[in-house]
């Protein structure tokens, strides 16, 4: 559904306590229909490598997004680029954290909330985005339909991720929100 829509990313959550959560045979089921030239990132966190390395076996992954406290080299040696997510709080030096995760192809910056990893449905303080980095982070958190085009046109990322914000109800995609989602990109770009 999201990539009829004009999705360029699927995200698979390998984190089972996610309410969007996906088993290996759902992953690969996913995987088998999708068209060519779609990024199909696996989202972990604080997984291990034993657990990372028996997915990648299994599922076709283009990128991995980690999404807890690992460090930047608990990111690396999986075979595949990456991106690390930053939640995004009062005190949190962007640049240093580019710096400290050199190796990952992006930044993924999404809000904090103190014992959630990410999916929050919460907007952070897109003012905390330094103009020179933001064409090269992933913005994330609270975006949802009727926020896309501010969000995009402020912030000026390279890409955007959503999941919450075009459910109908936590793990269950909507299309009519997913295309509203897209048609707010696309005003934002033009």
């Amino acid at each position: 559904m999201a990539v009829s829509q004009g999705a360029d990313a699927l995200g698979l959550v390998f984190y089972p306590p996610s309410p969007r959560a996906v088993t290996i045979e759902q992953a690969e089921a996913v995987v088998r229909d999708l068209p060519p030239f779609v990024t199909v990132v696996g989202l972990f966190v604080n997984e291990g490598r034993e657990k990372i390395g028996e997915i990648l076996s299994r599922v076709h992954l283009d990128l991995l997004q980690f999404h807890g406290d690992e460090s930047p080299d608990e990111c690396i040696g999986h075979g595949r680029p990456h991106i690390k997510a930053i939640r995004m709080r009062d005190g949190v030096d962007l640049c240093a954290e580019r710096e400290r995760y050199s190796t990952a192809a992006g930044l993924l910056l999404d809000t904090y909330r103190k014992g959630t990893p990410g999916g929050t449905g919460e907007v952070f303080n897109w003012g905390a985005v330094p103009a020179d980095m933001a064409g090269s982070i992933i913005l994330a958190g609270g975006l949802a339909p009727d926020n896309i085009e501010q969000a995009i046109k402020q912030v000026r990322p390279y890409a955007v991720d959503v999941s919450g914000g075009v459910e109908r109800e936590k793990g269950i995609k909507d299309k009519e929100k997913i295309s509203a989602f897209m048609r707010g990109v696309e005003c934002a770009n033009r």
